[in-house]
């Protein structure tokens, strides 16, 4: 599985980005797809989840501003982030797993290049 993603960059503090991975290969076999992210200096958090029955997990950092959604026929996932924060500066990693229910971060085994999301203030 390859994971695609695209659409990072730089914005001010209170705007708007919209993140979108695509996966290819063998595909049939994910169940979850993601994004985590990493903030310089800091581990990997996991930003929001969503099953291919379409169930969506956030961080709680995140909820309420940010949206994931996909379009199961091709496998793509977007995240839509408002209201964005400086704290959500970070390089953001699409992740796809074969797990039906993956909790810890091993358990997502495929992952993105990752793309960058600068947040002014």
């Amino acid at each position: 599985v390859q994971l695609q993603a695209s659409g990072g960059g730089l914005v001010q503090a209170g705007g708007s980005l919209r993140l979108s991975c695509a996966a290819s290969g063998s595909v049939g076999s994910i169940n979850v797809m993601g994004w985590y992210r990493q903030a310089p200096e800091k581990q990997r958090e996991r930003v929001a989840i969503i099953t291919n029955r379409g169930s969506t997990n956030y961080a709680d950092s995140v909820k309420g501003r940010f949206t994931i959604s996909r379009v199961s026929a091709n496998y793509t996932v977007y995240l839509q982030m408002n209201s964005l924060k400086p704290e959500d500066t970070a390089v953001y990693y699409c992740v796809a797993s074969d797990y039906e229910r993956p909790r810890a971060i091993y358990e997502y085994e495929f992952w993105g290049q990752g793309t960058q999301v600068t947040v002014s203030s």
